[in-house]
């Protein structure tokens, strides 16, 4: 068994060692349901879809995925045992990569579970299935995302009450970027490539068009690159606290 899949499988069953996970699940749940059927206006919009469900989130996980995240080498610091796991026979790309995939397949998990939502949608009317797919797609994506930069805030402190409250103000400022009051205040002060640039860093802006039913490449290969890209980071603050 390669040390990546070893050391998910270990991550992945500790959080059901402890009642976290079976909290973030119910939590999750029901909060999806009742910001879909009572704050998305669902039965008012007369439509068969699942638009007003995807729309909340990313607020969702502007709260639970920091939480998932902020253990993730905060816990491991604190407690002393980040010097034990670095010393297993694992480098830290492949730790990363380990604990990384154990979350966010946590977090898929947590999505694959509102599947009677997609049910109801699917009996009250004729949804268009594959824009749903491509919803629940973007949805895991944008997750993966905020675990990734979630994953690199916790490696740099020993706190996880900071990690999560780091994890939650970059996420939230990467949501909004693309907004058009964020663009009215950068337009004057900055020229107009650098502005177009902040609105492209809007994870908002990508996961909405792949929730339409678009998949553009370029909206994945934003996700994919920022998963790699924090990754990486947290890779290097690591290595940055294991050299002497």
């Amino acid at each position: 068994m390669s040390p990546v899949v070893a050391l998910m499988r270990r991550e992945l069953r500790s959080f059901f060692v402890t009642p976290v996970a079976y909290v973030f699940l119910v939590i999750f749940l029901v909060l999806a349901g009742l910001l879909t059927f009572y704050s998305g206006d669902f039965y008012e919009r007369g439509q068969a879809d699942l638009q007003p469900f995807f729309v909340m989130h990313p607020w969702l996980y502007l709260i639970l995925v920091p939480a998932v995240s902020m253990r993730m080498w905060a816990e491991e610091s604190k407690g002393g045992t980040l010097e034990l796991l670095l010393s297993l026979p694992i480098n830290l790309v492949q730790a990363m990569l380990g604990k990384f995939l154990a979350a966010w397949l946590f977090i898929g998990l947590a999505l694959l579970l509102t599947f009677p939502i997609w049910l109801t949608v699917n009996y009250l009317g004729s949804p268009d299935n594959g824009v749903i797919l491509a919803g629940y797609l973007g949805s895991w994506l944008m997750a993966g995302a905020f675990l990734a930069i979630g994953a690199c805030l916790s490696a740099v402190t020993q706190s996880q009450v900071v990690a999560f409250i780091l994890t939650a103000v970059v996420c939230v400022l990467l949501l909004l970027a693309g907004q058009p009051e964020v663009l009215d205040f950068f337009q004057a002060a900055l020229p107009r490539r650098l502005v177009h640039a902040v609105a492209h860093l809007s994870m908002l802006q990508h996961f909405e068009a792949i929730a339409r039913g678009v998949l553009d490449l370029r909206d994945l290969f934003y996700f994919l690159f920022s998963i790699l890209a924090w990754l990486g980071a947290g890779v290097l603050v690591l290595d940055l606290k294991r050299t002497p």
